[in-house]
């Protein structure tokens, strides 16, 4: 592909599936940026691959394996141009953000190896992440050189050079791709194969805001063994005994319930397992319990998985106590307090 005259080339690559409401809609907001565009379709059985093909005849089929990441490679190794720009079908870019990423693609350093965008409207869908707007890695070089660094004892530079920019990716969803995540979650605990940090915290993530009794269920034996390892890491020990506690009140077993909030208690709680006591003395219709448990999380704790636990869910809890006890001036203000947290 030939360079264009001045500032770097861009391949957009991304992995679609039954994206015909709105690949149309991504594509008119970014096509005119980016140098080429690398479809790989994991299955489609709509017009995903029809309307891709208006903007690209590099459309290819991939067999799904179970792992977004062998998609994600796949769709890397057909692109040609300096820097490789991903995109997921339900992104779209506005025109002032156009603007941004036409000056950046003019103006990128060559040093500069990953550049992150924000990506916003982050809360619509009851997404997995916890803020509205977010930095994410967006932009990657797609043949690194590797420098030494040092004056002396010298070694390579490992780390990539990052860039944050200010450029805002508007995410809309049409629905919530939870049941999908989970399912795959699910798959890989049940090999009995560990997850990363990282990844325990997206599934405790994940079955927290969108799991049902049916999706916890099936990963509370997962989350009990890290809840009681003895090399877990603090971060996932509280993460763990989230799902353990949800779990196990959902479930009915309020014996292990509160021996497992217990141990996040003993220490600095968080909002989850606040949030959580609140539903149990709530639904034991020990109002003033209840309360407390609900006044904890929303004003004396922080969340760690779910922000809405220390944001409208407590604050409702608060309302339906006190509407519970015949107290409808508090109710009230509770619930205005948990519709003004919603607002944007």
């Amino acid at each position: 592909m030939e360079k264009s005259k001045s500032g770097i080339t861009i391949s957009l690559c991304m992995i679609v599936k039954n994206e015909e409401r709105v690949l149309g809609r991504c594509l008119d907001s970014i096509c005119d940026l980016v140098d080429e565009i690398i479809i790989v379709d994991t299955g489609s059985d709509d017009r995903t691959k029809e309307i891709g093909a208006k903007y690209t005849d590099r459309i290819y089929d991939f067999s799904w394996t179970g792992d977004f990441s062998d998609a994600r490679n796949f769709s890397f190794s057909k692109a040609e141009c300096d820097y490789i720009y991903t995109a997921d079908a339900d992104e779209v870019i506005d025109e002032e953000n156009r603007e941004k990423f036409r000056m950046l693609k003019e103006s990128l350093l060559p040093e500069v190896e990953i550049v992150q965008m924000y990506y916003g409207n982050q809360l619509s869908m009851g997404s997995v992440y916890n803020y509205d707007k977010e930095l994410r890695p967006k932009l990657f070089k797609r043949l690194r050189t590797f420098q030494w660094i040092d004056p002396v004892h010298e070694t390579v530079r490992l780390l990539p050079v990052v860039f944050d920019s200010d450029i805002v990716i508007t995410h809309l969803p049409e629905k919530n791709h939870g049941g999908r995540d989970l399912e795959i979650f699910g798959r890989i605990t049940e090999k009995g194969e560990a997850l990363s940090g990282r990844l325990v915290n997206m599934y405790a993530k994940e079955l927290l805001i969108s799991g049902g009794e049916k999706e916890l269920e099936k990963a509370e034996e997962y989350f009990t063994r890290i809840a009681d390892g003895e090399d877990t890491a603090p971060e996932n020990l509280k993460e763990a005994l989230c799902v353990v506690v949800r779990a196990a009140r959902v479930r009915g077993d309020f014996l292990k319930m509160y021996r497992y909030a217990m141990k996040d208690i003993a220490s600095e709680g968080v909002s989850e397992i606040c949030c959580e006591l609140g539903e149990y003395y709530l639904g034991q219709k020990e109002y003033q319990e209840a309360a407390i448990w609900f006044y904890n999380a929303a004003y004396e704790t922080h969340s760690i998985l779910n922000i809405h636990s220390s944001g409208d869910l407590p604050l409702m809890g608060l309302a339906r106590c006190y509407e519970a006890m015949g107290m409808e001036e508090q109710a009230k203000e509770y619930q205005k307090a948990a519709d003004d947290w919603r607002m944007p």
